[in-house]
């Protein structure tokens, strides 16, 4: 019963961020949105067995919706992980920022590319998950460094790219 009370907890507070997330890797919001749902559908049905053995249950999460995008890639075989879409969700702003976030967002979607699918994936959960370097690394089955270094590279790399189309 604990880890039920726990997993709706954890729905209220990630729902957003797991669509987002997966927003991120397949571009669009009602497979998205499919996706974080089943995530959750997932987690309830398989709660009996979750164990936490140091890994925070968001993070097991995460990892849920992980293989979602990857079982939905598979199946969708000419869509590519280069074709990242990171409009953003909400779109309740005045047009003139939202036009001036959707220009910086076409830049950084366009400077991605460049980037490795690892580092793509980092980049994602740090940010639109909103995810510790540490819960990434379980999530990617990497260890802590790993991913901050695979962070800063990328980080690195679009500070390039963008400063040099500027």
């Amino acid at each position: 019963m604990r880890n039920e009370a726990q997993l709706a907890e954890l729905y209220e507070e990630y729902y957003d961020r797991i669509t987002r997330y997966a927003y991120v890797h397949i571009g669009d919001r009602n497979d998205a949105e499919d996706i974080a749902g089943e995530t959750f559908l997932r987690a309830l049905k398989t709660l009996d067995s979750y164990q936490e053995r140091g890994v925070p249950m968001q993070a097991w999460l995460f990892k849920i919706a992980h293989n979602l995008i990857v079982d939905y890639l598979r199946k969708k075989t000419k869509i590519k992980i280069q074709a990242i879409d990171i409009t953003p969700l909400a779109d309740d702003e005045d047009p003139t920022v939202m036009v001036e976030k959707k220009v910086q967002l076409e830049k950084v979607k366009k400077a991605m590319i460049n980037l490795t699918d690892d580092q793509r994936e980092v980049i994602g959960l740090r940010f639109l998950g909103g995810m510790t370097s540490r819960e990434v690394a379980q999530v990617m089955n990497k260890n802590d460094g790993a991913v901050r270094e695979m962070q800063r590279a990328a980080i690195e790399k679009l500070r390039n790219i963008l400063t040099n189309e500027a």
